[in-house]
C-alpha cells in the first residue's frame, strides 16, 4: 500500500518512513524543509529515505490546501501519517504566526484532503504532551482523560486545537482518526533545538549550558525506536469509521533534568558548566505519560531507558559530525 507521511524530513517522520519502507510499503513523504533548524540535517534525512526505491518526496507546504488535496487524490493512500508541525515552545513566543500556519491551517488542510478521499482507512496524527499544561507529577502519570484546558504555551494551544478539529471531522464526516500525544522524543537524527541535543553541542564546545527551572524539571524521555513501535501499532489497529482516538505515547518513566545531564556527561566523557536559571515562559515543570491505553490496544512496551538511549544518540552525533566535517574537506 502507499502511505503518505507528512514531516518526512523531520526527526520522527524519517524514522517512521524507514520502518514503513523496511516492511515493503510504498511511502510518499511530504516536507517543506523550513529553516526552523539547519535544513542540512533535514536534507540528510531525506537523502537516506530517497535511497529506498519505494520512497518519493513531495516538497510542499501542508497549509497549501489545493496541493495537499491533489497529492492525496493522486496517491489514494489507505493511511496518512500526519507528523508535520511547527515545533518548539520557546520559538512560539517570538514567531506565533508560524504556528498558526503549520499547526492550525496545515492540520485543517490535511483533514480536508483526507475527508474527501473515500478510500482512507485512517488518519494518524501527532499531538503533544504539552496539551496537559503545567501540573504536578502523580503516581499514575498524565491520563488521556485528564483536563486539557490550560495550555502553558501557544504551541500547546495549537496542538489542542488540532485535536478538537480532528474530533469534529470524525463526527461530521466519519473520518477515522488516531491522535498521539508524544512525550519528549529523543535519539539519533533528533532535533537540534531539543535540550539533550543543544546541551551536547555546548558541552563538546566547552560552553556553559543554561539549566532552566533551577534543574528541578522532569521529562518522560522516550527513545525514537519505542515511539515508532507505538505509531506502527496504531497503524496496524486502525480506528473504526467515525471514531476518534487519543493515546499518550511515552516511556512512563519521568527523568529529572539533572539526571539527564548526568547521563549525558558520562556518555560524552566531559562535565558541563551549568548556569542555573528560573523557568522560562511556556515551560512546564514535568511530564509523565500514562501509557496503559496504548498498551491495551497494541501491546506497546517501551524498552529503551535514558541510560541506553542517550549514549546511542552521542554515538550517532559523533559519527554525524565526523561525516559532516569530511564532506567539507
Amino acid at each position: 500500500m502507499a502511505v503518505i507521511v507528512t514531516g518526512a524530513a523531520g526527526f520522527i517522520g524519517m524514522h517512521v518512513c524507514e520502518r514503513l519502507l523496511g516492511r515493503g510499503e510504498r511511502v510518499i513523504g511530504v516536507d517543506n524543509f523550513n529553516t526552523y533548524y539547519d535544513p542540512a540535517l533535514k536534507e540528510a534525512r531525506a537523502a537516506r529515505l530517497l535511497a529506498h526505491r519505494g520512497f518519493e518526496m513531495a516538497r510542499m507546504d501542508i497549509a497549501d490546501a489545493p496541493t495537499m488535496e491533489a497529492l492525496v487524490r493522486r496517491a489514494a493512500p489507505p493511511v496518512v501519517v500526519h507528523l508535520a508541525a511547527q515545533a518548539g515552545v520557546r520559538y512560539s513566543l517570538d514567531n506565533p504566526f508560524a504556528y498558526e500556519r503549520s499547526n492550525l491551517a496545515g492540520h485543517l488542510s490535511v483533514l480536508e484532503a483526507c475527508r474527501r478521499h473515500t478510500g482512507l482507512k485512517q488518519l494518524v496524527y501527532a499531538s503533544s504532551s504539552s496539551v496537559y499544561g503545567d501540573r504536578p507529577l502523580n503516581a499514575a502519570g498524565f491520563s488521556e482523560d485528564d483536563p486539557v484546558d490550560a495550555p502553558a504555551s501557544l504551541y500547546a494551544a495549537t496542538k489542542r486545537a488540532a485535536e478538537l478539529m480532528s474530533i469534529t471531522y470524525s463526527k461530521l464526516y466519519g473520518l477515522p482518526q488516531t491522535g498521539l500525544r508524544f512525550f519528549t522524543v529523543y535519539g539519533p537524527w533528533g532535533r537540534p533545538d531539543m535540550a539533550y541535543f543543544s546541551f551536547t553541542e555546548k558541552i563538546l564546545a566547552g560552553r556553559p549550558i543554561d539549566v532552566f527551572g533551577e534543574g528541578r524539571m522532569a521529562r518522560d524521555f522516550t527513545y525514537i525506536d519505542d515511539i515508532v513501535d507505538g505509531i506502527m501499532g496504531v497503524i496496524d489497529k486502525p480506528a473504526e469509521p467515525a471514531e476518534h482516538r487519543l493515546f499518550n505515547i511515552g516511556n512512563n518513566r519521568p527523568v529529572g533534568l539533572m539526571d539527564m545531564i548526568d547521563v549525558l556527561e558520562h556518555a560524552l566523557g566531559r562535565a558541563a558548566e551549568k548556569h542555573m536559571l528560573p523557568m522560562q515562559p511556556g515551560d512546564v515543570t514535568a511530564t509523565f505519560a500514562d501509557i496503559s491505553r496504548l498498551q491495551a490496544l497494541t501491546g506497546y512496551a517501551p524498552q529503551v531507558t535514558i541510560d541506553e538511549g542517550l549514549p546511542r544518540f552521542v554515538a550517532w552525533r559523533r559519527q554525524w559530525h565526523s561525516a559532516d566535517s569530511s564532506s567539507r574537506l
